[in-house]
């Protein structure tokens, strides 16, 4: 049976690998709404790195600023989104 530490390893390396992909589409992005995609991307993985690593040391504080991350990053994408369409604030 693989254990919880072998478990947190091999989503760790995932992650690592799908934020590596998206920091190519942020780089190469022909659109700015492709930049953002790839930032917002980015964000998810990192939330979900914390996620993670709250359940691997089993500690709730992480999962708190994971959540407190997670609306932050939803309200900025929301304001990016809103200056790239032009509209007023």
């Amino acid at each position: 049976m693989i254990d919880l530490l072998t478990t947190y390893l091999l989503v760790v390396i995932a992650l690592m690998l799908c934020s590596i992909l998206a920091l190519i589409r942020v780089i190469r992005g022909p659109t700015a709404p492709d930049r953002v995609v790839g930032v917002d991307t980015i964000n998810t993985m990192v939330i979900v790195g914390m996620i993670a690593f709250g359940v691997a040391y089993r500690e709730v504080i992480y999962i708190d600023v994971a959540i407190v991350y997670a609306l932050l990053s939803f309200i900025s994408t929301l304001f990016i989104a809103r200056y790239l369409e032009g509209g007023d604030f």
